[in-house]
């Protein structure tokens, strides 16, 4: 006859004590190891194997710890728990520890039934982790069962990583380069999107007609879409990629009970009809309701968040309506940029060649219109091309004229504009950035003699490279070094590879012998640019004197976070749209920057007819629009490529005569001194919508009280960061491990494993690396999620974090384990932090939850440790509150405990201890209690998905640990 054991009962099999889980069935128990992880979970058939009913042993009296035994006990506990009992199923497994206002757009998802977001917070709030949590949670809760994140394939390894470095999602990448490897290990007639259930997918990549429909049959029912303001079209002119984006994006939100997360930094940036087709995605009726009025701006909070940094830097505090600042929290994000331009003057060489190259340019598109409409457009785009490299470098320059133009080979106007614009302006509205760093070519076969003028301007070029001639090199090398000497390390922008890799080469050895110089641009591929900036990272050590210099192109200029290397940005070249000089510094000026102010320094010339006129227009009218709001506001595109394009038009038509002349003080240039004018007055507009927005949209759809009241129940079940690296830290020093600080990075530190007990090596080995382990690498400890093969990341869910808990608990646990013990379930501690007896209980609860969802209820058994103390004698306790028993973790030994007085006076305990049994009996109802009113609080707007849930508590708790705590002796007296 076989035995049936309830969910949540402890048994024995297999030598070692288990779980039984509520998948179980009479014939098959499905067991967790006691302590253990998701991992070990493991079938028992009873037929054929015994198992029998187990009772959690009580302590040992013989057995005592010191004072820091019963915190590393219950860090040992937490940090092994998997399944948390609170509503956030997911925050327990994962490897980020969110800010307070990141849980917003989590709580306000998981009060719908089926997701439709628009996460529009400030660039550098943390977007990714918002909807990382929000995928994380819906996964862990069966609401969805895959995933596809839609992204720039730049962008495509960076979401790969922290998916699973941060959330634990393994997900495939399909792009281009990656779609036939895959689709070769399909099952005939299998879709990769079947096989595969979480994917990172190339949004340009799958827009093709050729695989959107595929996705769009087995498209996952979790859609998270980056960058999502570049896939929408706009009413009034839209670009054919955009076109093709947004027709995808209708196809995936047209499933009505699909999650779809859209993702973007600038949803509106003043453009209506683009923000209404964002809308339009998430539900239909929202692209036309009237946002004016509060009906509209009611049915709207729901899916939309939209928060500048002011509105999170610091949060849960009492200006937020909260009665005191217990849970406050301080973002550090840098507070400002500090703008300085620097001005050059070219050489009379370089002049000179400009002069020429302009002449030419200009014979060009005057021969040009003479020939038709075609052929003044390439030559157009030919000149802009010829105008900027030479602008921008030699090297730039001389690659462009010797580089047929892409234009050249354009069968009409209209395609001459879409193959030109793309390579030799900014919109902001560019497809992608992928291959745009490419230096532009200039040479068009159909012009004659053509080919033998621009070689000889080309030779000219190449022949004034270096500082000598090259007085903007000259310029950079001046201002990098004032930089450098401040402690900075800066990353420098440029427009073009060949640039790029020009800077720096002739920077490399200029800048002092500890300063590293490297270079990265569209020439590597995503994965390469990180391995290169880590390179950096590495070859300048930790000499606090060493210092990086990073030369990009635009290729870094989006998704790629730098600010942990990097706290300066130099604008090497003008961009012609703000917008990308903003992409440029958003990249250092974000969360984690450790710089308060990050300095940015723009490089122009005053005397090469384009750049002072573009700073004056474009740039500073941008900067200020961002001091006025707080935010950026795109430019509009169509206005400003009108004021560009009537400076190079001048640039072209009048040569070199005045060309140094003001641009709006002379008759001539009235024409671009309208059309600034107008894209003056069309900036402003659009930055006053932009404003009145966010003021509509302000986040008022979950209040700060709420948060708090969640953040505080997280914090008590899962503790905080500081709780794992203090663990970590004590827990290798009382086994006999060597910790070194790293100063370089404050909070990481290396530490030597060889003196450490076999069972811990044995145990880190596979997660560290056996070689780490057995040649006794000393191992780096890090405060980031992201670590490279043989460190750990101070971080609960890191394998070798886990494996240490694991060994710590487990030796706790058997009193007969050999070598050091850092944790144990008993304790006598003689100190001052009491003045009357004092008992501290580590209790361990099991929870059954009943959890509906739109996929079918699901029976989970989830655990929970928590710390009781009370006064006096178990049979006469005064219970004393959380915070006094979280007190005593910090209490210090001020006297010694002799061992015999010590074990005397715990078994004195332990067998009274019978008596509080009631007491942790109604405890324990009373977090089930809690446990339920905070799963019905969040997700308090869907009554189906509240209906049939329960929260119950296991009878008896399990008592881990017992600790006494007795006043200190006076001195003179005896214990």
């Amino acid at each position: 006859m076989t035995t049936t054991f309830s969910a949540g009962t402890l048994v024995s099999a297999r030598g070692r004590d288990w779980v039984v889980l509520p998948e179980s069935a009479p014939d098959m128990l499905v067991l967790r190891p006691l302590g253990g992880a998701d991992d070990d979970i493991a079938a028992v058939f009873p037929a054929f194997e015994r198992v029998t009913g187990a009772q959690f042993a009580d302590p040992s009296p013989t057995d005592l710890g010191d004072a820091q035994a019963a915190g590393l006990l219950r860090s040992a506990l937490r940090i092994g728990f998997r399944s948390g009992a609170g509503p956030f199923r997911s925050l327990a497994g994962i490897a980020v520890e969110p800010r307070a206002y990141q849980l917003v757009p989590l709580m306000m998802a998981l009060r719908q039934q089926t997701v439709r977001m628009l996460i529009s917070d400030d660039v550098g709030i943390g977007k990714t982790v918002e909807a990382g949590l929000i995928a994380s949670e819906l996964l862990a809760q069966g609401s969805a069962r895959g995933l596809a994140v839609l992204c720039a394939p730049a962008l495509a390894e960076q979401w790969q990583k922290e998916l699973h470095s941060k959330f634990g999602i393994d997900a495939e990448l399909v792009l281009a380069s990656t779609v036939s490897r895959l689709e070769r290990g399909l099952d005939l007639g299998q879709s990769l999107f079947d096989r595969h259930p979480h994917v990172i997918v190339s949004t340009d990549f799958i827009k093709s007609t050729r695989h959107r429909d595929d996705f769009v049959r087995h498209c996952p029912d979790l859609v998270i879409v980056d960058e999502a303001h570049t896939c929408v079209a706009a009413d009034d002119a839209t670009t054919a990629q955009n076109q093709l984006r947004f027709e995808l994006l209708q196809r995936v939100a047209a499933k009505a009970d699909r999650h779809l997360l859209l993702v973007t930094a600038t949803p509106h940036s003043g453009k209506e009809g683009a923000f209404r087709n964002l809308l339009g995605l998430l539900k239909p009726e929202l692209a036309t309701v009237d946002l004016g009025s509060d009906a509209g701006r009611r049915a709207l909070a729901p899916h939309f968040v939209h928060r500048k940094r002011a509105d999170v830097r610091q949060y849960l505090t009492r200006e937020d309506g909260l009665a005191d600042d217990s849970l406050a929290e301080r973002t550090s994000f840098p507070s400002d940029r500090h703008f300085k331009d620097e001005t050059y003057k070219l050489s009379p060489a370089y002049r000179a060649l400009l002069d020429d190259a302009v002449a030419y340019a200009g014979e060009r598109v005057s021969a040009a219109d003479k020939r038709g409409r075609r052929e003044v457009r390439i030559a157009w785009w030919s000149a802009i091309a010829l105008l900027r490299s030479l602008v921008s470098s030699p090297r730039a320059a001389a690659q462009t004229l010797r580089t047929r133009s892409a234009t050249a080979a354009a069968a009409t106007a209209d395609e001459a504009d879409r193959l030109g614009a793309p390579l030799t302006s900014d919109s902001a509205d560019t497809d992608a950035l992928e291959g745009l760093d490419v230096a532009p070519g200039a040479e068009a076969a159909d012009v004659e003699h053509a080919g033998a003028r621009l070689a000889e301007l080309a030779d000219r070029a190449a022949k004034l490279e270096g500082p000598t001639e090259d007085r903007k090199l000259a310029a950079l090398v001046t201002h990098l070094k004032a930089l450098l000497k401040e402690g900075y390390h800066p990353i420098v922008f440029c427009r073009y590879i060949p640039t790029a890799e020009y800077v720096a080469e002739h920077l490399d050895g200029k800048l002092g012998r500890k300063t590293v110089v490297r270079a990265v641009t569209g020439t590597l591929s995503p994965q390469q640019r990180i391995e290169r900036i880590e390179e950096l990272a590495r070859d300048a050590g930790d000499d606090p004197a060493a210092r990086r210099v990073l030369v990009a192109t635009d290729c870094l200029s989006e998704g790629v976070n730098l600010q942990h290397h990097f706290d300066a940005v130099v604008h090497y070249d003008l961009a012609w749209n703000p917008t990308r000089h903003d992409q440029r510094e958003g990249r250092v000026d974000r969360f984690g920057q450790k710089r308060d102010v990050v300095k940015v320094i723009t490089v122009y010339g005053s005397d090469n007819g384009i750049d002072g006129k573009v700073l004056d227009v474009l740039i500073r009218k941008h900067r200020q629009i961002r001091k006025d709001l707080g935010i950026s506001v795109s430019v509009p595109d169509e206005a400003s490529a009108g004021v560009t394009d009537a400076i190079v038009e001048w640039m072209l038509l009048h040569g070199r005569d005045n060309a140094q002349g003001s641009l709006f003080d002379v008759d001539e240039y009235r024409a671009i001194d309208k059309k600034a004018a107008a894209l003056a007055a069309d900036w402003q507009s659009a930055a006053e919508r932009e404003k009145a927005s966010r003021s509509r949209f302000a986040q008022h759809t979950i209040r700060p009280e709420e948060v708090a009241r969640e953040v505080a129940a997280v914090r008590d079940t899962l503790g905080r960061a500081q709780e794992i690296r203090s663990f970590v830290r004590q827990s290798l020093r009382a086994l006999d491990g060597v910790l070194r600080d790293d100063p370089a990075r404050p909070g990481d530190f290396t530490a030597e494993l060889g003196g450490t007990p076999a069972g811990l090596r044995d145990a880190l080995a596979p997660v560290l690396g056996g070689d780490v382990v057995e040649l006794g690498r000393p191992v780096r400890f890090r405060t980031i999620a992201a670590v490279d093969r043989g460190e750990a990341a101070l971080v609960r869910t890191d394998p070798a974090v886990v494996a240490l808990a694991g060994y710590v608990l487990n030796a706790a646990l058997d009193a007969q384990a050999a070598g050091p013990r850092p944790a144990r379930r008993c304790g006598v501690v003689r100190t001052r932090a009491v003045a009357s007896r004092t008992t501290l209980l580590v209790a361990r609860y099991r929870f059954h939850l009943t959890l509906p969802s739109r996929a079918g209820t699901r029976q989970i058994l989830a655990e929970d440790a928590r710390l009781l103390a009370f006064s006096g004698a178990p049979g006469n306790a005064t219970w004393l509150p959380t915070d006094d028993a979280l007190a005593l973790l910090d209490a210090t030994a001020d006297a010694n405990t002799d061992p015999g007085f010590g074990e005397r006076t715990m078994r004195r305990l332990l067998d009274e201890l019978p008596a509080v049994t009631d007491h942790l009996r109604e405890y324990g109802e009373e977090l089930a209690a809690e446990l339920l009113a905070s799963h019905r609080r969040v997700r308090s707007a869907s009554g189906e998905i509240v209906r049939g849930l329960a929260v119950t508590v296991q009878d008896r708790a399990d008592v881990l640990g017992a600790y006494v705590y007795l006043p200190a002796p006076t001195a003179g007296a005896v214990a």
